[in-house]
């Protein structure tokens, strides 16, 4: 073992010291640990294990798993080892620290009171999402130190640097170029060390001076306390960060940030950059790289004023310096055995609001961070993951509310829309996307009770128009994917979008793209808000290029179909009349012998975000186009388990081909086509005011072209899938490019 196992003060400590356990278990860690501990766990390569002091907290089972599944981020490795060799290993290391586990002997109330008032303790330091960020966050200290360690500590002294004149602070980060620093004000500088003419003068200050009954009674608040969020806290956003719900609204504003999982509220996702443009394009190079240290990245970053935030597939995060990639903070959530044959394993990003960051995660939770630190605010439960829910996509943040969706495509769940206050975690509202009992719309399922497994989940990030305060949030697959026959009819409300009044969630109206689909044909794209003029008229319009291979014009007021057309490769639809609903053709429904339709059900179009472009009108879509044979089985429903109902077989003669499609926005005509050799419905597109566009595509490669002609400008192979959207943001004034691929972030710019 290779770094500091878990410990919690109390609660590891809780298995029995048997004898015979205490000696299998030294046995067991001489054979599997002592290369890095050392025999006696006393350290060598790896740390110390009989401090009482521990780097990452955690109960009895956290111990176990970070002995059997390592610690992520760090140099220790997973040692294959059944349950109960470890647990025998605990026994050991407990029989050595047992005589520093004496428990807090100080009065807990008078410990909260001197925190958060005389001791001046929380101007630093926070417990439960309360106090400064020039510290550490003292919340999950009980599974750090022993008492005595901790009432050591509160008797030391802080260390901080001067590295100029009026630039004092603590040393959050070092490597050998660059220095990240938090001055007193706990605000964030970062400092490129060639450029200093001065050595940096360290200064060391004592902590406020405490008596032992102080110091005791402050233990005993940070090692008893709940970590519990008090909702009654004022919540004052950082002086010197603060995204406002009106600088979300009016992201085209500061085109410098990335604001929003989509750019902005409406979903446009646009650059108002101009620095890179076709005559300069061909020079973009590797500016800087970052490890999320896992497979399959997906995130789409947020930029704020200089700091970059991501997440992971495994709901790990950071904050970097935009310039250079050098981590300011890390986030890891230590997830327990989600059921991942119902989703799958990613996060898509974050949603920050004020000074908090939202993360939605694979446990079907709902966490706030500090921005600044990654410090835990609050952590809600969403619903009950072993159900099989989770929650892959970026909240949407709005005036006070994050916004979230569920996965439950696939396995005889349901899904629904959520509302929380932004400053409590409270749930203010829950909008189901399958019809309930009393809603007319439930007889469009035959027989009704199929509505209860009937999937319809609703894992994609919406989008808001404030002018009618609606958010428009998209809807999958009815379940089963592919068996129609055991729940006739539309099926709604899957495969539609949602107006949902904001600030109850009462569904305004609903469009459904796919009646009654059997293909897992998802609605869950981006319903992306436009204005625009149609049949000579200027109207609000919802514009979205479907899965189904159909682009379609709405009116987002009223949900009236306007304008549609098929935009890739289909074989299951005549067309669409009138209203916007498909002309279905004979023999495309899935039989157990199979038919054969396009486009396959991945689709032609999915999560990755398309592109409008203002002064070309263009709309701008990644495109895949493939055919598949359906077949249908019929099997009952057990809600937490595979619910699809047959399968898909993709055509391997036709392939996956793809393009960069640009599309007239106001009727689907086809503008310009630029081919790829593997099409991806989940690569994304990004469109500027400079005149270029950046794709990613499937098979690894960041790509620029013009945004009026599709003409190629420049390409970057990144060595691994991309299976997400690229960005831009600018810093000192330079522009960037960003993109997430496999398990790193990587950013270009000029020379």
């Amino acid at each position: 073992m290779k770094t500091a196992i878990l410990l919690a003060a109390g609660a590891a400590l809780a298995f029995a010291q048997h004898p015979e356990t205490v000696r299998e278990g030294r046995q067991l860690f001489v054979r599997n640990c002592s290369a890095c501990h050392g025999d006696t766990a006393k350290g060598g390569r790896g740390p110390d294990l009989t401090t009482g002091e521990w780097k990452h907290g955690g109960a009895a089972d956290d111990l176990i798993r970070n002995i059997t599944k390592g610690i992520p981020g760090t140099q220790m490795p997973p040692i294959p080892m059944a349950d109960n060799e470890a647990r025998a290993i605990v026994s050991f290391l407990q029989s050595l620290i047992a005589k520093n586990d004496e428990r807090p002997t100080g009065d807990e109330a008078k410990g909260r009171a001197l925190f958060f008032g005389a001791a001046h303790c929380s101007g630093c330091h926070m417990f439960a999402g309360r106090g400064g960020i020039f510290g550490s966050d003292l919340s999950n200290i009980r599974g750090r130190f022993k008492p005595p360690v901790l009432t050591t500590r509160m008797a030391g002294s802080i260390e901080t640097v001067e590295v100029s004149p009026g630039l004092q602070g603590v040393v959050k980060g070092e490597d050998t170029f660059t220095l990240q620093i938090m001055d007193a004000k706990q605000k964030w500088h970062m400092v490129n060390k060639r450029t200093l003419t001065r050595p940096l003068a360290k200064r060391t200050t004592p902590h406020p001076a405490l008596s032992t009954g102080d110091r005791n009674d402050i233990a005993a608040f940070l090692l008893k306390a709940p970590h519990t969020y008090d909702e009654t806290a004022l919540w004052a956003p950082a002086s010197d960060f603060n995204v406002t719900f009106q600088r979300l609204n009016n992201a085209a504003a500061e085109p410098h940030n990335w604001l929003t999982y989509w750019g902005d509220l409406r979903g446009t996702h646009y650059s108002g950059l101009k620095q890179i443009t076709p005559a300069n394009a061909a020079s973009l190079q590797s500016k800087w790289t970052f490890q999320l240290g896992a497979n399959t990245v997906e995130t789409t970053p947020l930029v704020v004023d200089g700091i970059m935030f991501v997440t992971g597939p495994l709901n790990n995060a950071a904050a970097l310096d935009a310039r250079t990639g050098r981590p300011l903070w890390r986030y890891t959530r230590r997830l327990p055995k989600v059921a991942s044959h119902c989703t799958v394993m990613t996060n898509r990003g974050f949603a920050i609001l004020g000074d908090r960051l939202y993360m939605a995660t694979l446990d079907t939770h709902l966490v706030a961070l500090d921005a600044k630190s990654g410090n835990v605010i609050w952590d809600i439960e969403v619903d009950d993951y072993i159900k099989g829910f989770s929650i892959t996509h970026a909240p949407l943040a709005i005036d006070g509310k994050i916004i979230v969706g569920v996965t439950s495509g696939e396995c005889a769940l349901t899904g629904w829309v959520d509302a929380y206050d932004a400053k409590t975690g409270k749930r203010l509202w829950r909008t189901h996307s399958t019809p309930q009992p009393g809603d007319p719309n439930r007889k469009t399922w035959a027989p009704e009770s199929s509505a209860d497994f009937g999937g319809s989940p609703t894992w994609t990030t919406g989008t808001y128009d404030i002018d009618t305060d609606t958010i428009f949030w998209a809807t999958g697959n009815p379940g089963p994917d592919y068996d129609g026959t055991v729940r006739t009819g539309d099926n709604l409300y899957s495969c539609s979008v949602l107006a949902l009044d904001a600030k109850t969630g009462k569904m305004k109206w609903w469009f459904q793209f796919t009646p009654h689909d059997v293909h897992d044909w998802d609605a869950n794209e981006t319903p992306m808000l436009i204005d625009g003029v149609v049949r000579g008229q200027k109207r609000k319009l919802l514009v979205t290029a479907q899965r189904n291979g159909f682009y379609y014009v709405l009116d987002r007021n009223t949900g009236e179909f306007l304008a549609g057309r098929a935009f890739a490769r289909q074989t299951w639809a005549r067309g669409l009349d009138a209203k916007g609903r498909p002309i279905v053709l004979p023999n495309t429904t899935p039989t157990p012998q199979g038919n054969y339709v396009c486009p396959d059900a991945a689709g032609t179009a999915n999560w990755g975000a398309p592109s409008y472009d203002p002064s070309t009108g263009f709309f701008l879509v990644s495109v895949r186009e493939a055919c598949a044979t359906y077949t249908s089985m019929t099997k009952s429903p057990v809600p937490g388990e595979g619910f699809t109902g047959g399968g898909v077989e993709v055509d391997p003669k036709v392939g996956e081909p793809g393009s960069v499609r640009a599309l007239e926005a106001t009727t689907g005509l086809r503008k310009w086509d630029f081919p790829l050799h593997i099409g991806s419905s989940a690569t994304g597109v990004i469109a500027s005011a400079g005149g270029v566009v950046y794709a990613s595509s499937n098979d690894g490669n960041l790509i620029a072209l013009d945004s009026r002609t599709g003409k190629y400008l420049w390409h970057y192979y990144t060595g691994a899938n991309i299976i997400t959207s690229p960005i831009a943001y600018a810093v000192d004034g330079k522009q960037y490019v960003a993109i997430a691929s496999q398990s790193a972030i990587f950013v270009f710019g000029l020379p």
